[in-house]
């Protein structure tokens, strides 16, 4: 077993001819774990500031020979940022095409992804189903058999999540583990019908939706609390994060009378909490308004309050002025100052610049570069 290896490998003492890479190579490394609701690794406090890196999979599994997760985790490693979040699966239905056919092939591509990942010290948190409608979508049900933990959709995520887990929990490079992206979002939307799934016969999608399409809390609930409890069986010391956004400012009132009502202090604490469900360990907010970057206080409050590590998976902002990064900056400042143990910037790819997108050079480059300041400054 190659993660075995490795994780061997790295704790092996350094030989007298070890100099620069090869020394680093031999120092431990591990990932951290929470520990009564605070991040730890090696046994003490850690904070660390990581990336979004989508595709370092999914570009692999879709673009045929294609290796550029090599110079990106090269790049990372360079700069001392730590760790990447990255989408552990197909996006569209028509991307599992491989793993449903030809599992050892679709497998022997991640395997390279998270070698990669261990040769240049990165760690990795793979989130497994990264778009809510995938995984009804390929066994043929509505969204709502989210809700239901006898649904087809909750076997297939219990059997892919539980192959990703055991396949790779012997790997020093995996962080935790994630649900997917932003499902909360979705739910019990005032408007939800004009909010549904997109339909696109070419991308394996469902013909058709309806309101059994419409997401609630208490489904997302369920699907996060069935999710965390498969990973608890293959991995009991690893980081379970649901992949959440930071609630809606609505979204107390929303689940209670469907409403756009504004919630107070108060009731967006219960909505985050409630969102991370136990045996899920974190609390996960993507923040990008302004008035997300307010809310940091009282989301730390949450997190003191529920012994649940307070993780920003997703910050960011998109263009290329001055301005620009001095709003980066802004946000960087904000969510250290918060006392988070864990946040990831949107999104690094090795490509360049585009929308949101920032990688080497170009004028969001030095994103990157003042995310490598932010962790030398967290370094014990």
């Amino acid at each position: 077993m190659w993660m075995i290896a490795a994780a061997l490998a790295a704790c092996a003492a350094p030989g007298p001819a070890d100099t620069g890479a090869e020394a680093r190579a031999a120092e431990p490394w591990s990932y951290p774990i929470v520990r009564k609701g605070e991040l730890v690794r090696y046994g003490k406090p850690y904070r660390a500031v990581g990336v979004n890196y989508f595709d370092c999979f999914y570009k692999t599994l879709t673009t045929a020979g294609d290796t550029g997760y090599e110079q990106g985790f090269a790049e990372l490693a360079k700069r001392g940022i730590p760790f990447a979040r990255f989408n552990c699966g197909g996006f569209w239905p028509v991307d599992w095409k491989l793993y449903r056919e030809k599992p050892a092939e679709y497998f022997a591509l991640m395997d390279r992804v998270v070698r990669s990942a261990e040769k240049h010290r990165v760690g990795l948190i793979p989130s497994i189903c990264w778009y809510m409608a995938t995984f009804p979508d390929l066994v043929g049900e509505p969204m709502d058999a989210w809700g239901n933990p006898s649904s087809k959709t909750i076997a297939f995520m219990r059997k892919y999540t539980g192959e990703v887990v055991t396949r790779y929990a012997g790997s020093p490079a995996i962080w935790g583990w994630e649900l997917g992206n932003e499902y909360s979002l979705a739910a019990d939307l005032p408007n939800a019908s004009e909010h549904r799934p997109p339909i696109w016969a070419n991308l394996g999608t469902a013909a058709s939706r309806s309101k059994r399409d419409d997401l609630t809390h208490e489904m997302i609930r369920t699907a996060c609390r069935e999710f965390a409890l498969e990973v608890r069986r293959h991995d009991k010391r690893r980081m379970v994060i649901s992949g959440n956004s930071i609630p809606r400012p609505t979204a107390w009132h929303q689940m209670k009378e469907l409403s756009w009502t504004a919630d107070t202090p108060e009731q967006y604490r219960e909505m985050l909490v409630g969102d991370n469900p136990d045996p899920i360990d974190t609390l996960c907010i993507h923040a990008y308004e302004p008035g997300d970057f307010d809310r940091l206080a009282s989301s730390m409050q949450a997190s003191r309050a529920s012994r649940k590590l307070l993780y920003v998976g997703e910050f960011g902002i998109k263009g290329v002025t001055p301005e620009v990064l001095a709003t980066f900056r802004s946000q960087l400042e904000r969510v250290l100052a918060s006392g988070s143990a864990l946040a990831s910037a949107w999104n690094f790819t090795p490509a360049g610049d585009s929308e949101y997108n920032f990688g080497v050079g170009g004028p969001r480059g030095a994103m990157l570069e003042e995310l490598a300041q932010a962790n030398r400054r967290l370094a014990p």
